[in-house]
């Protein structure tokens, strides 16, 4: 096996210089982030068409994904300034006619010409009475020498870039495999490659490229996600054995003040909130920095187990810092901190960027000087030049909003801190190994007693008036209801007139008798404060909102929600609105108030929400509706990216892949064995800059 630390010849070299790119073509492959060889030869294809088996017009099914070819016979632009008509050609086979359409395609008329053979690969519908495939990819096919790579074969389908087209890139891609793929030096240990089954590294980017059947392609994809997942667990096993190593703070005091808080609870905790205290409460004691997510669905009682480890930090003497990512959110987590510790004489100070900068110097004199012992905050909290006298409890709430690294940075405010991760969006076991696998995992699976579950129905705008009568005669017994309205970045001054409308509307024209609140994110704390105090206290019968009652806000009364264009709202955004009701020992009521026709997807979350109440099936259905990278904005989150691997089609690989990871680390913690040289080498590569990782060994 090859170990020399030298990059292998050619494989560093920029495509600009390769024979047929040049600087034009090497500025769009740029934007594709293709640059060497190497990044070239790990571009693998989106997949692979059997262009040995291209289905007959005749035989093209509706509803199925399909690849056929065709020669055009004729073509339909759409009339100058219709863009809602689309570009259709007409093609013709052996078999018969078929039309393709694209919207927004009058380009095409540049591109496109009688005669021209195409390749289709689309959804077929019926449109018309005719078959029809909507928005396909398509492919000029001219006849030529290279013949062989485009046509009779699994051919592959790249992601390209305008002005880079499918038939010049895959004759690149060609030339790169067959010149440099076998000299690409293997990284695996030969003992993992074989207990695991895996195909040689060059095999694996030839087949994963150019594959002669479809097990080919298989195999190669399925040692490439290999690759990408191992590198990432070994990142994270090799920040989590550093943190095992470290010495942190031992965190033991008598327990006087948890004590007094919990005589003073108006409730018990649950069974799952005191085996969750009892595993953070020994992680603090320990000598090592605690290293723990909290992961509970929306109303499960996270709060009031950080509370806990919070006043453990300061009986012990220390500071705590809890983060969160919104200002709504931290100022929401400063009034239920304040209620739960300041009667036992714990100080807690809210500090956000909308601070003003007196106060904000004050806090952080404060706050270095020891005076504050629980400082509440959003990411203002990392920045530089705030410093605490003895950080020994970092929390940060909502963590997938938060990147690794500023988790990393908030840890860095004082000598190993322990930390404390709370994430309210429930998160599919493939993804906690992902993001949190340098954590170990408590979960909050039981809600607290008396909790309704809530019922939720779908309904269109022809309801609206059965709706408020249902309203009417729910606050007549004694209740209060939330209408809750959208709120888009890119339309908020509509969308907080919409709310701010609504709340006048209903006021004065629907439920006169009764007392209408409006909250909205522009509000100022105290303003929001007071009228949430009042609500709480049953003076508001109607609170109409825009999503800053997102989390956090509990109010046990409130037992109806109705969700205004509820088509627009995320999936895990509904679950979330949904679960401030149903905490009372009342029925509980959410009402999805939607256009008449939603889109595919708005109507699948608005079927999940309608079906289940259950946090874990809401996210693996947004998962599977989003993808990894925007559920979790994990570009954002300080991981290495994947170059093959797939979150959700590949989990059992993810599993193989972090037993490896931890049995490598477990007896090479910094992979100085001579057998790991490969693997340091592809870490550092695909950590770079990342975490500290590039300190490895």
């Amino acid at each position: 096996m090859r170990q020399n630390s030298a990059p292998p010849p050619g494989l560093g070299t920029p495509l600009q210089y390769l024979k047929g790119v040049g600087p034009e073509r090497a500025k769009l492959l740029a934007r594709k982030e293709l640059t060497t060889v190497e990044d070239a030869l790990f571009f693998v294809p989106l997949r692979h068409e059997d262009r040995t088996r291209l289905t007959p017009f005749r035989a093209l099914q509706p509803g199925q994904v399909q690849t056929c070819s065709g020669v055009i016979v004729g073509l339909s632009p759409p009339p100058p300034g219709r863009s809602r008509v689309p570009f259709t050609a007409m093609l013709r086979d052996e078999s018969g006619y078929a039309t393709a359409s694209w919207f927004g395609g009058a380009y095409l008329g540049r591109v496109l010409k009688r005669g021209q053979r195409l390749v289709l690969h689309g959804k077929v519908m019926r449109y018309k009475g005719a078959i029809n495939l909507q928005h396909p990819d398509y492919e000029i096919v001219e006849a030529g020498e290279d013949e062989r790579l485009h046509t009779g074969r699994l051919v592959p389908v790249y992601s390209t870039t305008e002005g880079l087209h499918q038939r010049a890139l895959r004759r690149l891609m060609w030339t790169i495999v067959e010149q440099f793929g076998a000299s690409v030096p293997e990284i695996l240990p030969e003992a993992v490659r074989t207990r695991r089954r895996l195909a040689a590294l060059p095999a694996a980017l030839r087949d994963a490229h150019f594959p002669e059947s479809e097990q080919a392609q298989a195999t190669a994809r399925h040692r490439l996600a290999f690759d990408d997942f191992l590198f990432l667990q070994l990142g994270l096993a090799i920040l989590r054995s550093r943190t095992t190593r470290a010495r942190g703070i031992a965190l033991n005091p008598p327990g006087d003040l948890v004590r007094r808080l919990r005589a003073e609870l108006p409730y018990r905790l649950t069974g799952a909130q005191e085996r969750v205290w009892d595993e953070i409460r020994r992680d603090m004691a320990a000598p090592f920095p605690m290293h723990r997510l909290l992961q509970g669905d929306v109303g499960s009682g996270k709060t009031i187990v950080a509370a806990l480890a919070v006043l453990t930090a300061v009986e012990a003497g220390h500071q705590a810092a809890v983060m969160a990512p919104t200002e709504i959110l931290a100022e929401q987590h400063i009034m239920t901190f304040r209620q739960l510790l300041e009667p036992l004489g714990v100080t807690v100070t809210l500090m956000t960027s909308a601070s003003r900068p007196r106060e904000r110097r004050a806090v952080r004199a404060a706050l270095a000087a020891g005076e504050i012992a629980c400082a509440v905050g959003t990411h203002a909290l990392v920045q530089e030049g705030v410093e605490f006298r003895r950080l020994g409890l970092a929390v940060v709430d909502e963590q997938h909003r938060f990147g690794v690294e500023q988790r990393a940075r908030l840890r860095a405010k004082g000598e190993h801190p322990d930390l404390l991760v709370m994430t309210a969006t429930p998160i599919p076991r493939t993804l906690a190994l992902t993001l949190y696998g340098d954590l170990d995992v408590s979960v909050l699976d039981e809600m607290p007693p008396g909790r309704q579950p809530i019922k939720t129905v779908a309904r269109t705008e022809s309801k609206r008036g059965e709706i408020y009568e249902f309203l009417r005669k729910q606050i007549a017994e004694g209740r209060q209801a939330y209408v809750v309205y959208p709120l888009v970045e890119e339309s908020e001054a509509i969308d907080l007139k919409a709310a701010t409308d609504m709340a006048r509307h209903l006021q004065q024209h629907v439920f006169p008798e009764l007392a209408v609140g409006l909250l909205h994110g522009r509000l100022g704390f105290e303003e929001k404060d007071a009228i949430m105090r009042r609500f709480k206290a049953g003076e508001i019968h109607i609170l109409v909102s825009t999503t800053v009652i997102e989390v956090g806000i509990d109010v046990p009364n409130a037992a109806l929600m109705l969700v205004e264009h509820a088509e627009r709202f995320g999936l895990s955004q509904l679950h979330q609105l949904r679960g401030r009701v149903g905490r009372g020992p009342w029925k509980s009521y959410c009402i999805l108030l939607h256009a008449g026709k939603p889109t595919e997807d708005a109507e699948r979350r608005i079927e999940a929400m309608v079906q289940t109440n259950d946090g874990f099936r809401i996210a693996e259905t947004d998962l599977s509706l989003r993808g990894p990278g925007e559920f979790f904005g994990t570009r954002q989150s300080g991981l290495p990216q994947f170059r093959v691997a797939d979150l959700l089609r590949d989990a059992a690989i993810l599993e193989d892949a972090r037993t490896e990871a931890q049995a490598i680390i477990a007896t090479d913690p910094e992979l100085r064995d001579p057998a790991h040289r490969g693997l340091r080498e592809g870490l550092l590569q695909r950590w770079r800059g990342k975490l500290g990782l590039a300190s490895v060994g």
